[in-house]
Order: C-alpha cells, then sequence, then structure tokens
C-alpha cells in the first residue's frame, strides 16, 4: 500500500512538471516572434518532455477512464451543493418537457450571480436510471440553450459543468431531432457576448459534451477525459473487439496532458490525492477558484474581443506549425517543372 501510493505520488509530480513545461512551450510559441535562444529552449522543453512521458510513473490512459467513471466522483448536484448555496434549478424546455440528463439554474459564486448548466449522471442504479446516465436527449439541449440565452439577456456569466458519455443514443432522442439539437447549441454557444468556461469534470464524450463546451475557457479535472468516441467504441470500431479499450485510451489522447499539449483544452484542475471522489468539498473549492479566475480575465475583455477570440480559439484546432528551425516543406512554386 505504501509502495502504491509513494509510486501515486511519483506520477503526480511527473503530471504537474509536463503540465508546466507544456504551459511554458505554449507561451514561447504564442510570441509572434523568436528571439535568439528561445530556439534551445523550445528544444530542452520538448527532450524533457519526451523523457517524461517514457518514464514508468506516467500515467496510463485507461486508469484515468475508470477514475473519470467511478460512481462516487463528484457531479453537477454535488457541485452546486459545495458552490453555490443559493442556486435556484429552472426547468424545462418551454416546447416538450424536462431533461433530468441536464441540471441547470441561476447562483451565486464568490459574490458574483452566475448561471451554471451540467451534466447529471446519478450516484445509485435508480437515480442513473431516471437521468439516463447523464445522457441528454434533445430536450436537455434546448434547456441548456434556453438557460444560456436567460445569461446572455442578464448578462452573467455561463458555467457549463460536462460529465456525459455521449448524447442519448434512442429512438426517441432520434426522432425528436438530436443531432439538430446539438447543432444549434454548439451553435448558440459559439455567439454568446458574455464570458463562458467549461470544466470538464469527468466524462467528456462526442457530440454531447461538445453542445455545452464550446466557451472561452475549457478545463479539465486532472482525471478526466474528453473525446470524440469512448474506448469501448472506438476499440469496437477499429479492432472489432471492445475489450481493446485501454489500446484505444492511449491512441486517443483523451486525458487533460494530451489534450493540453494538442491545444484543444485550456488548463487542467488539480484533484485530491487518489481523485475527486475521495473529497468533494477539496475538489469543488478548485473548481471554483479557477472559475473564478477564468471568469475575472474574461470579464476585463470587450463582448466583440470575447467573440473574435473564441473565433480563433476553434478555427485553430487541428492545424499545425513548423517549429522555429525545421525546414519548410517545399511550395508548389519551388518545384521543379
Amino acid at each position: 500500500m505504501a509502495k502504491h501510493a509513494k509510486s501515486s505520488e511519483k506520477t503526480r509530480s511527473h503530471t504537474w512538471e509536463a503540465l508546466k513545461l507544456l504551459q511554458r512551450l505554449q507561451e514561447l510559441r504564442n510570441l509572434p516572434t523568436f528571439p535568439d535562444g528561445y530556439s534551445e529552449e523550445i528544444k530542452r522543453i520538448q527532450e524533457r518532455l519526451h523523457s517524461l512521458r517514457h518514464r514508468d510513473t506516467a500515467p496510463a490512459a485507461w486508469e484515468v477512464v475508470q477514475l473519470a467513471r467511478h460512481q462516487d466522483r463528484p457531479q453537477t448536484l454535488d457541485y452546486i451543493a459545495h458552490m453555490l448555496p443559493d442556486f435556484m434549478e429552472l426547468s424545462g424546455d418551454r416546447m416538450r418537457g424536462d431533461d433530468a440528463a441536464i441540471v441547470g439554474g441561476l447562483g451565486t459564486l464568490g459574490g458574483r450571480r452566475i448561471v451554471l448548466v451540467g451534466h447529471q449522471k446519478g450516484h445509485t442504479l435508480e437515480e442513473r436510471q431516471v437521468r439516463s446516465f447523464g445522457m441528454a436527449r434533445p430536450e436537455g439541449y434546448r434547456k441548456a440553450m434556453r438557460l444560456a440565452r436567460l445569461a446572455e439577456k442578464f448578462r452573467l456569466p455561463l458555467v457549463t459543468l460536462v460529465d456525459t458519455g455521449g448524447a442519448y443514443p434512442g429512438k426517441d432522442a432520434e426522432e425528436g431531432g438530436q443531432a439538430g439539437a446539438i447543432a444549434t447549441s454548439i451553435m448558440t454557444f459559439t455567439g454568446l457576448k458574455i464570458p463562458t468556461v467549461t470544466v470538464v469534470i469527468g466524462e467528456g464524450g462526442s457530440g454531447g459534451a461538445l453542445a455545452l463546451a464550446v466557451c472561452d475557457r475549457v478545463l479539465m479535472l486532472e482525471n478526466s477525459i474528453y473525446s470524440v468516441i469512448s474506448p469501448e467504441g472506438c476499440a469496437a470500431l477499429l479492432w472489432r473487439d471492445s475489450a481493446e479499450g485501454p489500446k484505444a485510451a492511449e491512441a486517443l489522447h483523451l486525458i487533460a496532458i494530451d489534450l493540453f499539449e494538442l491545444g484543444l483544452i485550456d488548463g487542467m484542475i488539480p484533484e485530491p490525492t487518489g481523485g475527486a471522489h475521495t473529497n468533494h468539498r477539496a475538489t469543488a473549492k478548485r473548481v471554483m477558484r479557477q472559475v473564478q479566475l477564468a471568469i475575472s480575465e474574461l470579464e476585463r475583455l470587450d463582448p466583440e474581443e470575447r467573440l473574435r477570440l473564441r473565433r480563433e480559439k476553434y478555427l485553430r484546432m487541428g492545424r499545425y506549425a513548423i517549429e522555429p528551425g525545421a525546414a519548410p516543406e517545399p511550395s508548389a512554386e519551388a518545384e521543379p517543372s
């Protein structure tokens, strides 16, 4: 037991060293020009990152997947209990009904009024069945959009907590316009002029997560995951065997530190030793602090500037950049005829 705890602490130490190196690397890459010596610093950082990634203590993606899905992991209602004591829940999509997989409403965070929306999976089997294991239907996304527009109307920051394996895959959801609801939610969040912050608190699965996560700042808890498909789903497609989930998890790069390196998220929030499920209150305090810092930073920006930066943030995803000193690829004009 002591040996395992010591190994766990060493893993966390290396994880946070890697995160600090990645943050420095991002700072250097964002510079308009590279002064003398910066190319060497980038090279040193990359070598150190490579060394950390190939240590035996590097966190295994599949272990993180298991922690992200832990049944005792704090969920949206747990965060509300610790973060927003005056929370007032608002239900219904004003069109068809209410979806228990999405919880949302008004509350006060550190003296600031906010609107909060998040997935709720449930802890017991009975609650999970009522809440569809956090997999929302179209009315859930319409409720999220209604609350987002309410936040926009009253100029309140919007915070979303993501924890879902994906959108509900049932026949009734498809008949109700699931794909259209997700697409409209993404479009709605893209155009909001208020500060928006997302925290992936457990699973961030596919379009079901993205519908609530197109925000100015996207943060992830240390042991959360964010991916276009579940590891088991990916394994079933690629290897025709869902048991290959651990291999798929590594290939998907779905853990926070990998996603930060890829530029898909903006930060990682540390969890208590052993995982968020070991101490809900401490985890909620850490999330609350990072959300407040992000909102304070975003509130200093003009609404149009926020829109511009948000648009550029998502347009950059999927692009690649040539490192300083690397030979550029030959252009078509340079090729011999």
